[in-house]
């Protein structure tokens, strides 16, 4: 989807819930030259001013900049000047963009340090946090870049900083959050009062390192794969029931695994290994490359095989105490009813909880 076709996707299910769109912060995530790297810098960044500005003119209020990466014609190592020179050059389009179309002026996040979107594809090892001087120079080298791009009122709307606190998940496994070593990053803070740190893919934290990064500063807690890690674990709870109950032999992950291995584009980089490897990863791994399959039309007809077959009758408890054991006892008392979408919602609601939690105070 261009970007406006994604407001009008999630208006369109905001309307039919009954969800206020002034409740809805709409965002642009690793906003700059990335998909063209393999170009040259100035093309590269032609093409970002675009996607910036149809952002902003579609009513994204969130900019992230991020233009970190190097293209096919710059040096190994960008400066930070450069970096910040290239975001603020994004940010006068931005500026501009959401003003022609009547939109307020977008909030700001910055920040060169950011882990590999979607995961990384090798096993983790111990993850360092953003070192702090080099966090305070991308403050004060964004502030420079955009005073003299002529956006200086643009620097109070730099709402945060991407750093790296020290968290990452991979295919395999996840780096856990250690507040000990984040504290001396979490000091920069302190000179910097209208700003918070942005987390990046803090994916499967425990809740109480969910919570240590709210208090250290990290205030914005980004997720996604484990929230379609979740969708994906209920649904195929929810395929061994079927396999059960109804005698179901056309199982989901059965059409999953064709699509998986017809177009094998969205996982083969992440995962490795012989081929039983390969195949569990890309089922069940952390990075949860199936999420991109959803919308595939085969995928589309035998989640709603699924779920119409379970809809019928309540599913058996003790079938919900065997592949769904986290809900059982909401199941029991009535809190969450025993038919397949309710679980998949509830199995879903369960991660966002444990963020709200964090969050919380």
């Amino acid at each position: 989807m261009l970007p406006a076709d994604f407001v009008r996707f999630v208006h369109s299910h905001a309307a039919r819930i009954g969800l206020p769109i002034d409740r809805i912060i709409l965002g642009g995530d690793h906003l700059g030259p990335n998909p063209w790297r393999g170009l040259g810098a100035q093309a590269a960044l032609d093409k970002a001013a675009t996607m910036v500005g149809d952002y902003a003119a579609a009513g994204f209020t969130k900019i992230h900049l991020d233009t970190s990466m190097r293209c096919a014609d710059d040096p190994p190592i960008l400066s930070e000047s450069v970096v910040a020179s290239r975001a603020a050059t994004l940010a006068v389009v931005a500026e501009k963009s959401a003003m022609e179309a009547g939109y307020c002026a977008p909030l700001y996040v910055i920040g060169t340090e950011v882990p590999v979107p979607g995961g990384e594809s090798e096993e983790l090892t111990a993850i360092t946090p953003t070192n702090s001087a080099d966090a305070h120079q991308t403050i004060v080298a964004h502030h420079a870049a955009f005073a003299e791009h002529g956006i200086a009122d643009a620097i109070e709307r730099i709402i945060a900083l991407v750093v790296q606190p020290g968290v990452e998940f991979s295919n395999t496994n996840v780096a856990l959050y250690n507040s000990c070593e984040a504290v001396e990053l979490s000091s920069v803070l302190t000179a910097y009062p209208a700003l918070v740190f942005e987390a990046h893919s803090t994916d499967y934290q425990p809740s109480k390192q969910l919570r240590e990064l709210v208090q250290d500063g990290f205030a914005i807690l980004k997720v996604g794969p484990e929230l379609t890690f979740a969708l994906r674990a209920a649904l195929y709870a929810l395929d061994e029931i079927a396999a059960i109950v109804v005698d179901e032999t056309e199982l989901l992950r059965h059409t999953m695994e064709r699509l998986m291995v017809m177009f094998p584009k969205q996982w083969q980089h992440y995962c490795r290994g012989d081929e039983n490897t390969k195949k569990m990863l890309r089922h069940y791994g952390y990075s949860d490359r199936i999420r991109y399959y959803w919308n595939a039309q085969p995928a589309i007809v035998a989640v709603e095989k699924l779920l119409t077959l379970l809809a019928d009758n309540d599913i058996p408890k003790s079938l919900i105490a065997q592949f769904l054991p986290a809900l059982h006892d909401r199941v029991l008392s009535g809190q969450i009813a025993a038919r397949g979408r309710d679980l998949v919602k509830a199995s879903i609601s369960d991660v966002l909880a444990r963020y709200r939690w964090a969050t919380s105070g």
